[in-house]
């Protein structure tokens, strides 16, 4: 755009009054102003865009096609200040969280529940990515905030831990039975079953190939799959023992579709909570949302 936003409102007020003196009120500058700037704004279109005359002034031809696209523009504008305006008095403002597809099921949509009903208004967008892949994002600032697994190197990120979460092992009683038949004892179970665990991807399975790695436990049949929840539904078929996490297991334990596997050494409980990148300026919608989990447990 070759004219600077000034020279079209003016040029929007002189077309909508009709009468250069009139548009100079509305303005509150001098009519000699307003004179020069349309005419400056003709002379460097090429064109005549208004017809004087001792009533007043019309629109020309083409001033009656640049006047559609510029009254188009300002209606564009006042809408824009309005919504702008009601964002303001409604709070409305925007966040962006991470988090694994497990996390995001079992912890945030339960957590979001009750922010939402405090903070109706801030529009909410969730990334679903691995803990590792969040972290990434999270150092880059394309996130706000991300619900992970606390790593072992926070970097330049604040943590807020909101609970434990412990790995487990679980299978159906059937893949037990199976096992028995085999006369597989119970010292070399993982050794002769198969393993459903998580990608190497997510934090999760480092987590516990470090665990097996620390217990001189040799693997020999994996399968590897993206997300908890179908890690759960092929344990509940007998495929295999599952390395899953308690808490997303409770109702199944409690039923008896699918029974722990005791260990020797207990996995380590784990915490997660949010994290942000301190270096990030705080959004009004970000400091919401930090008051709320600060306050939630």
């Amino acid at each position: 755009m070759e004219q600077n936003l000034s020279s079209y409102r003016i040029f929007y007020a002189v077309a909508n009054n009709g009468n250069i003196s009139r548009a100079a009120k509305e303005l509150y500058i001098s009519q000699p102003a307003i004179s020069k700037s349309i005419q400056k704004l003709e002379e460097n279109l090429g064109v005549k865009l208004f017809a004087r005359s001792s009533r007043g002034v019309t629109l020309t031809p083409e001033g009656e096609l640049l006047y559609t696209h510029v009254k188009s523009a300002f209606e564009t504008l006042t809408i824009g200040e309005d919504r702008l305006r009601r964002s303001i008095a409604l709070g409305i403002g925007n966040l962006t969280i991470g988090a694994s597809s497990t996390l995001c099921k079992y912890v945030l949509l339960p957590y979001l529940k009750d922010f939402i009903k405090e903070y109706p208004h801030i529009n909410i967008s969730i990334a679903c990515h691995s803990t590792n892949h969040t972290l990434k994002l999270l150092e880059d600032s394309k996130l706000d905030i991300g619900l992970v697994g606390k790593p072992e190197n926070l970097k330049n990120m604040d943590f807020y831990p909101l609970h434990e979460i412990e790995d487990i092992f679980v299978t159906t009683h059937d893949y037990l039975h199976n096992l028995q038949v085999r006369g597989v004892k119970r010292q070399h179970i993982f050794q002769s079953s198969t393993l459903l665990l998580l990608d190497r991807e997510n934090i999760t399975r480092q987590y516990i190939d470090s665990y097996f790695h620390d217990n001189h436990i040799l693997l020999h049949n994996i399968i590897e799959v993206s997300n908890m929840d179908l890690l759960i539904e092929m344990s509940k078929t007998s495929l295999g023992i599952g390395c899953v996490i308690r808490d997303f297991v409770k109702t199944e334990l409690q039923a008896g579709v699918l029974t722990e596997i005791p260990l020797k050494h207990p996995i380590h409980k784990r915490e997660i909570g949010f994290a942000y990148n301190k270096s990030t300026k705080i959004s009004k919608s970000l400091k919401h949302f930090i008051e709320f989990y600060e306050k939630y447990q």
